[in-house]
């Protein structure tokens, strides 16, 4: 009988990636056509191991097994070294960019071994199948601006954040909006319960005008990017529901009110993100025209309507496709040249709002935008801004889960492999923050940021959306603050409800530390609007109350507001755009991690370098830290002498 060797833990087993000129890219895994890698395994010979053996297969192929080369044997730590040399431009062949899967098999004389991923880095062995480590290869020109990224971004819900003095027309009649004057104490029109019809017609009266007005404010949160929630003309209060896309919102202040506030932030030195909601329209739009408002012919009003087959019509003219089967969001048909011309072509909606000198667009529901629309959508907003000297436009998509090789209704999506979109909203991260903060657990985060680490182009992960609360999740603070029990309440009562003090108090606190993640973890912080200074509320619609600016000397909103404005300062190091990520050590409810402006963080190989330290858990810890430097930002006990960082319960510590 041959014997049986044991499974050794992974911790001895080293794999390891360089490029060819011999960077450790180990961390990585996603690279450039062209890119040639050495592939390197230490094996201890206690696996009883005989020879590694590299499956490959591109996304929807057969698999390939290529050996790895027998390099060296070390006698005294009885480790065996192989090697394996991969052309990332052999691999795709005459295609730029492909998603590529592998395993790493030890073939014993009992049996084989595989390597089961359990963050696209590190990994475990069982005996049969296990996950597979993800390889992106991308197109070789491929890059999101390099302008994005650097600063804060701000997301500011238009009609909540600030009335300003300029101009503004609402439209009259059956369909006028209703006003509530009552900025400071109003709330938010909400159904009976979550998931009935709401008209959400009620306006607070927020417009672009006020945006302009308060970006003093926004300055001295170090904001370099405004992303604004939609502003075409449409029925509701959050305009998801457009009605014309080549027209501002008169509400909003209209088109003067854009051309303004564009200017007014370039002196600033900031952008305007717009929000494209172009899967599906209103039905109160001149496209489907259910209500007569417009001049036009909508879809729904003839069958020879030139929007005819802009919409898809089951049984013309009451039934037809609706995002999510909401009636009032009939969707768009971009199988329809015509209508997917309408945004993407030279003229289009998208390329005509960057002319006018917005930065990008954040695209809502890109999982339900074809591959075809998204393809012609880079090409139209690339093209349109190719000439601006601080680089083109930037293209973002809302997408939820790991965007690298998400699957859409069936279909494997390419977003980042060079054609399509320049980053994505972070909603993973923002998952891995609330597990740590919130349940204190630090190992969910740890392989969060170790598989983002390891799947996005480079250039993608200083680009990241970086979110803990939008328009679409409860408040922040209420997130933190809140009983699991309160989630279960009428609409009634969450209208009105609000943390405790004393809870309020200690979300507050934990908002430091998980705001402190949000702001230097690779990619771009996105504050949503009032999250700085404590806002609360639990879902959509009570997440989208309006700005307090006449409560802003209330002591824990002042508190935090002088926190995210620290945070504003330090992204001002050039450590945070661009800058390598570096996770140190974690444990069970604490995370260290090195961001640096230089390649050589692993070992301080100078630069400008900043090491943060988070601990969520009670008690007191001490962490070895191995880094230069003094505390430039902390809340709680902290204390750093002679290389070891001691920190009190609930605390972070930002070292520079």
């Amino acid at each position: 009988m041959l014997p049986r060797f044991p499974i050794d833990s992974t911790a001895s087993i080293t794999f390891s990636k360089y490029t060819a000129d011999g960077r450790d890219v180990t961390h990585l895994g996603a690279f450039p056509k062209g890119e040639t890698l050495r592939l390197a395994v230490a094996c201890p010979r206690t696996l009883g191991a005989s020879a590694v053996v590299l499956r490959l297969w591109r996304d929807g192929c057969a698999e390939r097994d290529t050996p790895f080369e027998f390099v060296s044997g070390d006698v005294s730590t009885l480790t065996d070294t192989y090697e394996l040399t991969l052309d990332t431009a052999d691999l795709c062949g005459n295609t730029p960019s492909g998603l590529f899967y592998y395993r790493l098999l030890f073939v014993r004389r009992g049996d084989t071994l595989f390597s089961d991923s359990v963050n696209n880095v590190d990994f475990e062995l069982v005996t049969h199948g296990g996950a597979a480590f993800r390889l992106l290869i991308h197109e070789t020109d491929y890059a999101a601006p390099t302008w994005f990224g650097a600063g804060v971004m701000y997301h500011v819900f238009v009609d909540r954040f600030a009335k300003g003095e300029g101009e503004t027309t609402r439209r009259r009649g059956e369909r006028a909006p209703e006003i509530n004057p009552d900025w400071e104490g109003g709330i938010p029109q909400y159904p009976a319960y979550p998931g009935a019809h709401l008209t959400n017609h009620v306006h607070f009266g927020g417009n672009l005008w006020g945006v302009a007005e308060k970006l003093d404010y926004l300055a001295s949160l170090g904001v370099k990017v405004i992303y604004l929630s939609p502003i075409f003309e449409a029925y509701s209060n959050h305009k998801y529901d457009t009605g014309d896309y080549m027209t501002v919102d008169g509400g909003f202040g209209g088109e003067p009110a854009l051309d303004n506030l564009i200017a007014e932030a370039g002196k600033y030195g900031m952008k305007i993100i717009l929000d494209g909601v172009f899967n599906h329209t209103g039905d109160d739009s001149r496209y489907f025209n259910r209500y007569g408002i417009y001049p036009t012919v909508g879809a729904v009003q003839a069958e020879d309507s030139p929007y005819r087959q802009w919409f898809c019509f089951r049984q013309f003219p009451d039934e037809y496709e609706s995002w999510w089967g909401i009636p009032i969001l009939p969707k768009l048909n971009h199988a329809t040249e015509e209508c997917r011309h309408y945004f993407t072509g030279e003229n289009g909606v998208c390329a005509h709002y960057v002319k006018k000198g917005i930065g990008g667009w954040r695209l809502d529901v890109a999982d339900e935008l074809s591959d075809e629309f998204l393809d012609e959508l880079r090409v139209s907003v690339k093209g349109a801004s190719a000439d601006r000297p601080e680089g083109e436009a930037v293209i973002i998509g809302e997408v939820w889960e790991n965007a690298a090789d998400k699957v859409a209704y069936g279909n494997r999506r390419r977003y980042l492999q060079g054609k399509q979109l320049d980053s994505v909203m972070n909603y993973p991260v923002r998952s891995g923050i609330l597990a740590f903060i919130r349940d204190g657990d630090a190992e969910t985060l740890y392989h969060t940021l170790t598989e983002l680490y390891a799947s996005y182009p480079r250039s993608v992960l200083d680009a990241l959306m970086n979110l803990v609360g939008t328009h679409d999740t409860e408040r922040i603070l209420t997130v933190l603050g809140a009983d699991w029990d309160d989630y279960d309440r009428p609409n009634e009562e969450l209208a009105t409800l609000r943390l405790s003090p004393e809870k309020r108090q200690k979300a507050a606190r934990l908002l430091k530390l998980a705001s402190t993640l949000q702001f230097t973890v690779f990619g771009i912080p996105s504050v949503y609007y009032g999250d700085e200074v404590g806002m609360e509320g639990f879902h959509d619609p009570f997440c989208r109350f309006p700005f307090p600016w006449h409560d802003l000397d209330d002591p824990i909103r002042a508190d935090l507001l002088n926190h995210y404005r620290s945070l504003g300062e330090l992204r001002k190091s050039p450590a945070f755009h661009g800058g390598d990520f570096c996770i140190l050590s974690h444990g069970g409810d604490y995370i260290v991690y090195q961001r640096a402006a230089t390649d050589g963080i692993a070992a301080n190989g100078g630069g400008d370098t900043v090491t943060v330290a988070v601990h969520r858990g009670e008690g007191e810890i001490a962490i070895p830290v191995t880094t230069e430097g003094s505390i430039a930002l902390s809340c709680g006990e902290v204390e750093f002498k002679d290389g070891l960082l001691t920190m009190g319960a609930d605390s972070f510590c930002v070292l520079k």
